[in-house]
């Protein structure tokens, strides 16, 4: 259901943990288009926002909410966002849109069954420079291109034992944020070849990954995901032409080189991007339900080799 673009949307939030507080929190406040009322967490009370121990007594308590972000683990997040799409509110997925390929789109049928929008967010597709990286690219016949995607989980994920458990997809929590970037500037279907899967030998999901992928059109992508990386973290994408030409992405996306040469360097406002569209969604009465970069993810655990890794010890 289409609304004014100048409306006020009341939201909540489902999950207060560190994704909501580091992100969506100030975004939201920094956003005229929406009025942050709540949140829920069964544990976490973070200042300044009233939060209620369940979606349930949060929506009890403001029935005025329109719109709601699921920021919770994604092992849970469908049966959430399902009860959500059903009292007829809009929905907001952090990433991923679900621990499988069949959650995403239950909740993608549903939302087009109750009239409301879904977004199903990839934060990384709004950093600074991925826009420019998708007009150089559709400019140019590829030659090749490698990810490298290396940060430190126990920075960004301290004491969050949920990531190494079953569905909360190890190094592939970061890494696809690196796959929906490449997803948004190749303008092609990505086809796994071949994936490593090194996982510690007391968890359930990778600590690092090699991967080998195709476009439909052939060309060559090589990721390499570590979870384990100290110092400088790594967030790089870089793209060879058959014209010699090469771009290199880093920081996420908030730097660009192309051919040595820095053309943009920005700081990270991605989560501001991503709430400006959804509210543009809304308005509109559309939802943005793109599931590739985990399609991508389901089929590296499909045909990957599983490599016995060292215990991880947080």
């Amino acid at each position: 259901m289409a609304i004014s673009a100048n409306k006020v949307v009341k939201i909540g939030l489902v999950g207060l943990g560190k994704i909501a507080v580091d992100q969506h929190i100030p975004a939201l406040r920094g956003n005229p288009g929406f009025e942050l009322v709540a949140g829920c967490s069964p544990n976490a009370r973070p200042d300044g926002i009233p939060a209620y121990p369940s979606m349930e007594a949060m929506l009890a308590a403001h029935p005025e909410i329109e719109a709601l972000a699921i920021c919770t683990p994604p092992q849970v997040r469908h049966r959430i966002a399902k009860d959500a799409l059903a009292t007829g509110r809009h929905v907001f997925l952090e990433k991923p849109p679900g621990a499988t390929l069949g959650e995403a789109e239950v909740l993608r049928s549903f939302a087009a069954e109750k009239g409301v929008t879904l977004l199903a967010s990839w934060h990384s597709r709004f950093a600074p420079a991925v826009s420019l990286t998708r007009a150089w690219i559709a400019q140019r016949k590829l030659k090749s291109m490698h990810i490298v995607w290396k940060e430190n989980v126990r920075q960004w994920h301290p004491g969050q034992a949920w990531i190494f458990a079953p569905g909360g997809m190890g190094v592939f929590d970061p890494g696809i944020n690196a796959l929906s970037i490449l997803t948004a500037v190749v303008g092609d279907a990505v086809i796994v070849k071949k994936a490593d899967l090194h996982i510690p030998v007391n968890c359930d999901a990778p600590i690092a990954v090699e991967m080998e992928m195709t476009t439909a059109q052939g060309v060559p992508v090589r990721a390499d995901f570590d979870f384990l990386q100290e110092n400088l973290q790594t967030w790089s994408i870089f793209a060879e032409a058959e014209d010699g030409g090469k771009l290199s992405l880093g920081m996420g996306g908030a730097i660009l080189e192309i051919d040595g040469q820095p053309v943009m360097k920005e700081a990270e406002r991605e989560y501001p991007g991503l709430y400006a569209h959804f509210h543009e969604l809304i308005a509109s009465g559309a939802s943005d339900a793109d599931f590739a970069p985990l399609r991508i993810v389901a089929d590296a655990f499909m045909l990957g080799k599983r490599i016995a890794a060292p215990e991880y010890i947080e």
